[in-house]
């Protein structure tokens, strides 16, 4: 066995022992942690099989972003976790049975291999032999699924400006700064000048007492 196939094996055990800890883990938190071991190594994997793009956008968007909103979201929430175990196996049989069609999904595809020719290689008009993984994954997303590319985009921004649209709330008793009232306020507007008599202060018990001694 070489270096390669041993570190291969290391992370692939590991990836496997972290997904069974997301699945049987108590606390949700620590679910969430053991994704992310997960992820970690999954992408290791990917880098493992020359496919650095997708190891890194792992670690960039699952790892840096939608986890650390999950693990913050979960530690912000009072999850009665007494109430989420009661009734965990009336899911087991249909939890049984996409795990058997993942399963068989995932020997076809090994059985089968690769059928199809590449859509780029190493040798073709996007790029020479010495262009990486990365630069050839660019090109071809920028010339040839050009249109698609632009759509997806385009989905994810009306995504965006749906969620902030139904996370908008306007409530009459919410108070709002306006910051274009702030700058244009006068020293009148907030400032008011009494002039007052000066008052007598009373002396107090233990004044009139000295001074009658």
């Amino acid at each position: 066995m070489s270096v390669l196939e041993a570190i291969f094996f290391l992370f692939a055990t590991v990836l496997v022992v972290s997904a069974f800890m997301v699945i049987t883990a108590r606390n949700p938190v620590h679910s969430v942690l053991f994704l992310v071991l997960s992820f970690f190594n999954g992408a290791a994997l990917f880098i493992l099989a020359g496919a650095e793009f997708l190891g890194f956008t792992l670690i960039l968007v699952y790892v840096g972003a939608v986890m650390v909103l999950f693990l913050f979201v979960l530690m912000m929430l009072d999850i009665n976790l007494q109430r989420m175990r009661e009734g965990i196996l009336n899911y087991l049989p249909l939890g049984a049975a996409i795990a058997f069609v993942l399963v068989v999904e995932m020997a076809m595809a090994l059985s089968t291999g690769s059928g199809g020719a590449p859509v780029i290689g190493g040798d073709s008009a996007l790029g020479g032999p010495e262009a990486g993984n990365t630069t050839l994954l660019g090109r071809v997303l920028y010339s040839v699924y050009l249109l698609p590319f632009e759509v997806a985009a385009l989905v994810l921004l009306v995504a965006l400006i749906a969620a902030i649209a139904l996370t908008l709330r306007h409530r009459p008793e919410t108070k709002y700064q306006v910051p274009g009232k702030q700058v244009q306020v006068r020293r009148e507007d907030r400032v008011r000048m009494v002039d007052m008599p000066a008052e007598q202060r009373q002396p107090t018990t233990g004044e009139e007492k000295s001074a009658e001694s």
